[in-house]
């Protein structure tokens, strides 16, 4: 692949990586509002509660959760408007390597080591507040989509250095 061409590739990926960081992110900020607009999909009667139940449950269970501490005490949802800034604040460094990502090749060692830490941290933090280990599960898949997305990043920085003379 041709030096111009893998560089491309490299900043699509590292913009695509900074963008579902900052959706990650935003959705954080409406978790009420979220589970409200996609409780037809886990309601009652819906197909994910024939198919999987346990997930419908857990999913009104989280929902009713939210709705019951919202409107008694609203200021808790700052912790959320906080996780959401902590995704955004994360995202800045790889929006910053899109713009010379040779010189920025710190980032993928830091993204590989959060994304390895989301693996302990969901498994071990979950487990203490009781969430289902199906769930636990699923937050893993964000450490794990982030590991895949990084070392494909990582190979083809390599890749660009080598054929740069770098």
């Amino acid at each position: 692949m041709p030096p111009r061409r893998r560089l491309t590739q490299i900043r699509f990926v590292l913009l695509f990586f900074a963008i579902a960081l900052i959706a990650s992110g935003l959705t954080a900020l409406v978790p009420l509002e979220g589970l409200r607009m996609m409780a037809p999909i886990f309601a009652s009667g819906s197909t994910m509660a024939r198919w999987w139940p346990a997930l419908a449950v857990w999913l009104q269970l989280v929902q009713r959760a939210l709705a019951d501490t919202y409107a008694s005490y609203p200021f808790l949802a700052y912790g959320y408007d906080w996780l959401a800034f902590g995704h955004f604040i994360i995202a800045i460094p790889f929006l910053m390597a899109v713009r010379d990502p040779l010189r920025s090749t710190w980032v993928i060692p830091f993204g590989l080591a959060a994304c390895l830490l989301v693996l302990p941290h969901a498994l071990i933090f979950g487990a203490l507040r009781g969430i289902p280990v199906f769930w636990r599960l699923v937050d893993t898949l964000f450490g794990i989509g982030g590991l895949i997305t990084l070392l494909f990043l990582r190979q083809r920085i390599r890749l660009l250095s080598v054929s740069q003379g770098s």
